[in-house]
């Protein structure tokens, strides 16, 4: 097996070094929890807050569209975010490709009908040989691990064995379909990878006519400070210059500084206002309200965690809002049920699901942990919809 190939399949996988007072302070952590939870199973709690009821269904974000005929093949497919907004949009999916196992079992326990190609022996991406789609793909969407081009993954672009634009790449200079669609971290607009992004991206792709733009979930009715970046591409200079990036179909203005709401609904839009975190999963308004900080993308991260936590800064702004992130629960009976700290509002992996623009009829399997991983690598679905649909466009 060729070195890369081997690592990119052990790269979730890696020991990380910590220091041993960290490594203590997880422990202490982890016991305190653990006791926790225990008690909570055995009933020595009562529930602090009732069973929610969310506001916000996803799919008023992303209403099902009539059959357009496109034919879409997803690499790196993850727990579904591209998949589940291009099939809103109407697209015909052709096969999907993911290297964790357990993304399979999320996508083919939503999605039954569909052809999976899971685990390091049929969704490694490096092992296909995409002739067999020439002429039965009319369009490529993905997103190429982020890690190298994220902060928390250190930033190493192409010297990151995760790295896989290249076979994205390949799989679209193969099929040679009308367009792609490629999603990453917003860290790939940094200028430091401009140089990347020209000899590994534009100049491997030049066969295509490519749009790079900024997105964020929010200005789409996702409650969570989201930045994305994707790159569009067409076979066609009449596609390409059909197609417009999409503009923001909700209001944010509100929730980017809740101190200042009053002045900033002054100047609101005629747009409806996206949803804070309380409101959408239909928590009790206790004066506050804000976007959820950036979930966090911890699937192949520096070690398995029930925490949505992403930085210092968001724990002060999961506070702020009464709402603790760690400890996630795999339902919202089980969250009821385990008080958190301070009293505080405890999630669950559906809470966290929506919070991304995942509906609830959205199951994603595997343990708690790795439906958080899933949830926080994905595309936020409604955003993927909204390309989507203006790709469509463009190739009607």
């Amino acid at each position: 097996m060729p070195a890369k190939q081997s690592v990119y399949k052990n790269s979730a996988r890696k020991e990380y070094d910590i220091t041993d007072e960290k490594r203590a302070e997880y422990r202490r952590i982890s016991q305190e929890a653990r006791l926790a939870k225990l008690a909570a199973e055995q009933g020595l709690h009562d529930a602090i807050h009732e069973v929610n009821t969310p506001k916000l269904d996803p799919n008023d974000l992303m209403p099902q569209l009539e059959t357009n005929g496109i034919r879409a093949l997803s690499l790196f497919a993850g727990g579904g975010g591209l998949d589940l907004g291009f099939d809103r949009a109407g697209y015909t999916h052709v096969a999907s490709y993911e290297l964790i196992p357990i993304c399979k079992d999320t996508l083919k326990a939503n999605r039954p009908s569909w052809a999976v190609y899971g685990g390091p022996d049929e969704g490694d991406v490096t092992l296909i040989d995409w002739k067999a789609y020439k002429g039965k793909v009319d369009l490529i969407q993905g997103g190429p691990p982020c890690q190298p081009f994220s902060i928390a993954g250190e930033q190493r672009g192409l010297d990151d064995e995760r790295n896989m634009w290249g076979e994205f790449n390949r799989a679209v200079n193969t099929i040679k379909p009308k367009a792609f669609v490629a999603e990453n971290v917003l860290g790939l607009m940094n200028p430091k990878f401009e140089g990347f992004v020209q000899k590994y991206i534009l100049e491997q792709l030049n066969d295509y006519h490519i749009v790079r733009f900024e997105m964020h979930a929010a200005d789409y009715g996702v409650p969570q400070i989201r930045r994305r970046v994707f790159f569009v591409g067409f076979k066609t200079k009449k596609a390409f210059s059909k197609f417009t990036i999409p503009e923001p179909t909700h209001d944010k203005s509100s929730l980017d500084n809740p101190k200042n709401r009053n002045v900033q609904d002054l100047f609101a839009t005629e747009k409806p206002k996206t949803m804070g975190v309380r409101e959408a999963l239909g928590l009790p308004d206790i004066g506050f309200d804000s976007l959820a900080p950036t979930i966090r993308s911890a699937f192949t991260g520096k070690r398995n965690t029930t925490s949505v936590l992403n930085s210092s800064a968001g724990q002060k702004a999961w506070g702020d809002m009464l709402i603790w992130p760690n400890g996630v629960q795999a339902d919202r009976e089980k969250a009821s049920g385990f008080p958190a700290k301070h009293d505080h509002f405890r999630l669950s992996v559906s809470d966290v699901g929506l919070l991304q623009g995942f509906p609830e009829s959205w199951k994603l399997s595997g343990a708690v942990y790795q439906a958080l991983g899933q949830i926080g690598n994905s595309v936020a679905p409604p955003v993927a919809y909204q390309v989507a649909k203006n790709v469509a466009i463009a190739l009607s």
